[in-house]
């Protein structure tokens, strides 16, 4: 890895992002057990897609870490996902900033942290291309 300061604080990002996944699943799984749930179903049905987003940001922080690209690639479309999901936040009233600088600035700060790191190793030398 060329870059192995901007892939640790991009696998940092990613992987605080997991964690937050995580305690947003394990309350709704507490809000599930309290009864709060409208529908069952639809109630399983989301803190299944959390975790799942969950399991796949810590995966993308391992993989970005490793400097695999394919972890970079998947990092990078959640975090354009996320400032999307934040970009539209905007439009309910009255806005939520807590949930657009939430959602947007780590989103923000993954997105341009997994692209320097990509940037940065794709200028630099190899070092298997180096060492021959």
């Amino acid at each position: 890895m060329q870059s192995p300061r901007l892939a640790a604080a991009a696998a940092a990002v990613l992987a605080l992002e997991g964690a937050a996944l995580t305690v947003i699943a394990l309350v709704e799984m507490l809000g599930l057990g309290a009864g709060e749930a409208a529908s069952l179903p639809t109630a399983i049905a989301l803190i299944v897609l959390t975790l799942i987003g969950a399991v796949a940001l810590f995966a993308f922080a391992v993989g970005t870490r490793r400097g695999r690209t394919w972890a970079r690639s998947g990092g990078v479309v959640l975090q354009v996902l996320a400032l999307g999901l934040a970009l539209a936040s905007l439009t309910v009233q009255p806005v939520l900033w807590t949930f657009v600088l939430g959602v947007g600035a780590p989103a923000s700060a993954g997105l341009v942290l997994l692209l320097a790191s990509a940037r940065r190793e794709s200028i630099e030398p190899s070092e298997d291309l180096a060492g021959d």
